[in-house]
């Protein structure tokens, strides 16, 4: 049950929410950064959301991971994105990630895993395919 001042009601049957990710991925000397920015565009409250990022290139550091994120499988971080209201913003998120290697590239796989139990009909806003070749650049989504 929601609780606290920025608790936000459970999700309706049948609710829907429109979930969006932006952001950019950097890869860099063995070392992948990204940067994300959830948003719901509505028109449902989103108690929480799992962010899935898929990385083609096994993690290998024991980095800590910022609070809200886990490891899914050597590929994989999970990350709660926080309470999202309509037109509203959800956690940031930043993760410094050491991969396998010292890949020429890496593509990184952004999508939703669970939407706090809202239908979202516009699922092209939040999965992406990023491709980062090893050059320090940031790669927007």
């Amino acid at each position: 049950m929601a609780s606290g001042p920025n608790a936000l009601a459970p999700v309706a049957p049948g609710a829907e929410a429109d979930i969006a990710y932006h952001g950019h991925i950097s890869l860099w000397a063995g070392r992948v950064g990204v940067w994300v920015e959830p948003s719901n565009h509505g028109p449902t409250a989103v108690p929480d959301a799992t962010l899935r990022l898929r990385f083609s290139s096994p993690l290998t550091g024991v980095e800590p991971l910022p609070p809200g994120c886990l490891r899914g499988s050597p590929e994989t971080v999970l990350c709660s994105t926080g309470a999202m209201r309509p037109a509203g913003a959800g956690r940031p998120i930043a993760l410094d990630l050491s991969v396998a290697g010292n890949p020429a590239e890496v593509v990184v796989n952004i999508s939703t895993s669970w939407s706090g139990g809202a239908g979202d009909h516009n699922p092209a806003n939040n999965t992406h395919r990023v491709l980062a070749p090893a050059t320090g650049d940031k790669y927007a989504y």
